[in-house]
């Protein structure tokens, strides 16, 4: 049965389009987005009950690619199934769980799942965007217990001009990629790439942005109040006997007696003395929840009743507590000022053998970054929904469990570390040199030593150490801070915090990390757990945070203020050359056979491109050098009078053919093979014999033809007059050979009289 609606909107010049009501029936809910040609489909799925044991909302937002969506089959000649979600869908499922978490009633034990499926896409709006929308209207009509809608839009700028949802031409030219979301107040998420942007005009954008994304919101509400919810959200009434009322009573009674405990004692326990260290801080919640439960036993209360105060109260009101100090009195557990970064420290050439590495240290966050350069050919081969592509510059981030002194199962990166990893990745692009300048493939790899604070914006500082210790020309040294924000619960008051860390990323604060050189800002990602930032929050941030990165570019340009000048000697060298286009299939061959052989003879990695470009990579200079020669012998323009010792390849009756270089054959007339007349050329050389020759021409077709004659390297060869015709006599020494028969005695190669 069709019961579908559809809702519609002019939104910055195309077309919005909600529909519900006619897939995916089973769900919650579920809607399509059209925008443009590209459409989406978001379900949401409510579990009917709580998970017991867990402390945390569960939600899972799970972004689908599909192929079929761009009209594309992989390209693996072995497996055409999508496989694992690219590292594109795990980062856009991270942005719109990013945006739409803060919303819900945290309190919730029950599961809630959101799948984002991209079912068509136009090669001209991005789907990303339009999937935070189709999140945020799915869950508006589900019946969960959701504070929305919000909606997102994307920011560019070309030529100083601001444009919203650029299309991917657009963006080519924008040296902003900025998407905000948020309610229609407020700003919930920002995931921003920038090319040294200032912070004046990044908070332009942002504002500018909150104003074009109230369409959908507005949208949104129109088909909410039409249909409300599109399922009976109703909870299942439970039978409550006298003994769950009794325990119930029992808890409530239990928490007031902690409450009243905790509120006495928690802020002299964490304020009476500064806490340095990570550590010490765990150690005083640990001495808080031991002293509460020291006090409960002495009340007479049961050994579950305390386990289920100290586990659902002591957490929430320790960071009350902090979050109270920080608002009200200015005090940071650690005992460091609202504005103030923890100690410093930056090295370089850590570790003997890499190319380059950087160490970088900001209070307990220590991240190891190191640089592996490869050739042009190592780039990284994408294919997506947006087709294929390459990728020359990668950052991958890693977490172990030693880093937060865990012990924990090993299971590659997760959702995490690709998310931090493609942030700080984000962060160093606008500073790289181009290509053309600087050819290597560049692998950047942030080991996190240890985590307390934006491990994410200390891999930012140590991989801009590592690039410069590597020599990799980047324009500008980068540097990262995670700020964040304390507030009360209905965010009348707050402070924001430099250098967030531990204790103070709880409720009602953010994390909004943010990257730059000293003259711009590079990226910024913004999640929080408040209801939205206004926009004094935002301005104030980004005012505070620039102090921040200054302070640390400062530090980074102590430890190495730019990059070296060479290479390291572990480092392979690349040596290029440009070649006429038209010459690259003699390099390469027939079927690669003789750049296989140049590889295979020298170690080396040969690099060709459309244009003719070539770039031969290795560690061994000799060797390179070698299959420079060997390139530079094969794409040479031949002239009269140059001189080869080559090998003969082939003998005919009217002459022999020489390699005079890889893949260059010319060929000895008869009568150029000797000062006397040889009879038959094969009575004169065997294949594979070396012998000297000299251009004499290379005709309109670029065929060389060659002489033996005159060069002393052959006398050899003609000491005992080997192959003479008996009878003949010799076409050296200035005499002409007879002319009785001569036109029998000439023949002819490809149409040419010799």
């Amino acid at each position: 049965m069709n019961n579908e609606k559809v809702y519609s909107t002019e939104w910055l010049g195309r077309t919005l389009t909600i529909k519900t009501g006619k897939l995916a029936m089973q769900a919650d809910a579920a809607v399509t987005v059209q925008y443009g040609d590209t459409v989406i489909m978001a379900t949401v799925v409510e579990s009917k009950t709580e998970r017991a044991g867990i402390d945390f909302f569960p939600l899972m937002v799970d972004f689908e690619e599909r192929l079929y969506a761009a009209g594309i089959i992989k390209g693996s000649r072995w497996i055409k199934r999508e496989g694992r979600p690219s590292d594109d869908s795990i980062l856009t499922g991270r942005m719109v769980d990013r945006a739409i978490r803060p919303l819900f009633d945290e309190s919730s034990r029950k599961d809630v799942q959101v799948i984002i499926t991209v079912l068509s896409v136009d090669q001209e709006n991005d789907h990303d965007v339009i999937s935070l929308v189709a999140a945020s209207a799915a869950l508006a009509i589900s019946g969960v217990k959701w504070n929305g809608p919000i909606s997102a839009v994307r920011v560019g700028r070309v030529e100083g001009k601001f444009i919203f949802n650029p299309t991917y031409k657009e963006r080519e030219t924008s040296d902003l990629d900025l998407i905000v979301s948020g309610t229609a107040k407020k700003v919930i998420m920002i995931e921003a790439a920038a090319n040294e942007v200032s912070e004046a005009d990044m908070l332009k954008a942002i504002n500018l942005g909150q104003t074009e994304l109230q369409a959908p919101i507005e949208l949104i509400n129109k088909m909410k109040k039409e249909i409300g919810s599109v399922k009976d959200k109703k909870e299942t009434k439970k039978l409550i006997d006298q003994d769950d009322i009794i325990k119930a009573e029992e808890k409530e009674k239990t928490f007031q007696v902690a409450r009243a405990w905790l509120e006495k004692n928690i802020e002299p326990i964490l304020f009476d003395k500064i806490y340095y260290t990570k550590g010490e801080r765990k150690a005083a919640v640990s001495d808080i929840k031991i002293k509460l439960d020291e006090y409960l036993f002495s009340q007479g209360i049961s050994k579950d009743l305390r386990t289920i105060a100290i586990t659902e109260l002591i957490n929430p009101m320790v960071e009350a507590e902090v979050t109270n100090a920080i608002i009200n009195g200015g005090k940071r557990v650690d005992g460091r000022k609202l504005d103030e970064i923890r100690s410093l420290s930056a090295e370089v050439s850590i570790l003997p053998r890499n190319h380059g590495a950087g160490l970088f240290s900001r209070g307990e966050t220590q991240v190891m970054s190191i640089v592996t350069l490869g050739s042009p050919g190592m780039e990284q081969m994408l294919e997506g929904l947006e087709g294929q592509g390459k990728k020359r510059f990668m950052h991958h981030y890693n977490f172990a469990p030693y880093c937060v002194g865990e012990a924990k199962p090993m299971r590659g990166a997760g959702r995490r570390e690709i998310g931090h990893g493609a942030l700080a990745e984000k962060a160093l692009v606008p500073v790289l040199p181009a290509k053309e300048d600087f050819p290597y493939t560049i692998r950047v790899v942030s080991e996190t030593l240890g985590s307390n604070g934006s491990s994410s914006m200390g891999s930012t500082c140590a991989s801009t150490l590592a690039l410069m210790d590597a020599g990799v020309p980047i324009k500008k040294a980068v540097a990262g801070i995670a700020m964040g924000i304390a507030s009360n619960n209905d965010m009348s008051k707050w402070e924001i915090i430099t250098d967030l860390q531990d204790l103070e990323d709880g409720k009602g604060g953010m994390d909004f990390k943010m990257t730059g050189t000293a003259d711009g800002l590079t990226a910024i990602q913004l999640d929080t757990k408040t209801t939205g930032l206004t926009e004094e929050m935002i301005a104030k941030t980004l005012t505070q945070g620039r102090l921040a990165l200054n302070q640390i570019l400062e530090m980074l340009k102590i430890a190495i203020s730019e990059p070296r000048a060479e290479l390291s000697k572990y480092a392979p060298r690349i040596y290029t050359l440009s070649i006429k286009p038209e010459k690259i299939g003699a390099v390469i061959g027939p079927g690669g056979k003789i750049i296989n052989e140049i590889i295979a003879a020298t170690g080396v990695a040969i690099d060709i491109e459309d244009t003719g470009l070539v770039m031969i990579t290795g560690t061994d200079a000799e060797m390179c050098a070698e299959a420079v020669r060997r390139v530079k012998e094969i794409v040479h323009e031949f002239e009269a009078g140059e001189i080869y010792t080559g090998k003969v390849v082939r003998i005919l009756d009217f002459g022999a053919f020489v390699e005079i270089t890889p893949g260059h054959d010319g060929m000895v007339h008869v009568s150029e093979l000797a000062p006397y007349r040889i009879g038959k050329p094969s009575d004169f050389l065997n294949i594979g014999d070396i012998v000297t020759v000299k251009i004499k021409e290379v005709d309109d077709q670029g065929r060389v033809n060659l002489t033996m004659k005159g060069m002393p390297e052959n006398e050899p060869l003609w000491k005992e007059e080997k192959g003479k015709q008996e009878g003949g006599g010799s076409f050296g020494g200035g005499r002409t050979p007879r002319s009785g028969n001569s036109d029998d005695r000439r023949n002819r190669f490809g149409g040419k009289r010799f």
